[in-house]
C-alpha cells in the first residue's frame, strides 16, 4: 500500500488541487456578483429564473469546495457581499444590460466553467475531488442545455455560419 491508497479524505492535497479548487471558488465569487447584478437588469422572467438557478448552483458549489479547503487548512479566497435587489425598470434603458446580452454572457461563462471543472478533474489524484467536480460538471452541462433551449425559444441564439452541403452536380 502506498501513501495515497487509503481514504481520499486522509490524503494530502497537492498544489494543483489546492490552486484549482481555490481558483474555482474565486471565479464563482466574481460571477455571483455579476449574476446578481444581471438579475436586477433582466426583463425576461425565464432568464431571471435561470440566473437565480445559476446563483444557487454556484453558492452550493462554493460551500462544498470551501469545506474541502478548510478541512485541509487552506485559507479561502475573499468574496464580495451579495448585491441589493433592484428593479430593471429603475435602471435607465441605455445603462441596462439587454436580455440577449445577459444570456450570451451566461452561456460563455457556462462553457468556460465546463472546461475549468474538466481541468480540475484531470489534475486531481484524490478521488473525492474528481467526483465533486464531476458532479459540478454534470450540473453545469444540464444548466447549459436548459440555457441553449431558452436561447432558441427566445430567438437570442446567433448561430455561426451553418454548413450546408452543396448540391451534387450530375
Amino acid at each position: 500500500m502506498g501513501i495515497l491508497s487509503g481514504n481520499p479524505k486522509d490524503e494530502p492535497l497537492h498544489d494543483g488541487e489546492v490552486f484549482g479548487v481555490w481558483s474555482f471558488i474565486t471565479a464563482n465569487n466574481g460571477l455571483l456578483s455579476v449574476y446578481q447584478a444581471f438579475i436586477n437588469h433582466a426583463g425576461d422572467k425565464d432568464l431571471r429564473e435561470m440566473l437565480e438557478d445559476a446563483v444557487r448552483m454556484m453558492k452550493d458549489e462554493n460551500k462544498q469546495a470551501s469545506e474541502l479547503l478548510k478541512a485541509n487548512g487552506v485559507a479561502l479566497p475573499p468574496a464580495l457581499p451579495d448585491r441589493p435587489v433592484a428593479s430593471a425598470e429603475d435602471i435607465p434603458v441605455g445603462a441596462r444590460f439587454m436580455d440577449p446580452e445577459i444570456s450570451a454572457i451566461l452561456a460563455v461563462n457556462g462553457a468556460s466553467a465546463l472546461v475549468g471543472c474538466s481541468q480540475i478533474i484531470g489534475q486531481s489524484i484524490r478521488e473525492d475531488i474528481g467526483m465533486m467536480f464531476g458532479q459540478f460538471h454534470a450540473s453545469k452541462a444540464q444548466f447549459g442545455a436548459r440555457l441553449l433551449k431558452l436561447n432558441k425559444e427566445k430567438g437570442w441564439l446567433i448561430p455561426p455560419p451553418l454548413h450546408v452541403s452543396p448540391p451534387i452536380k450530375k
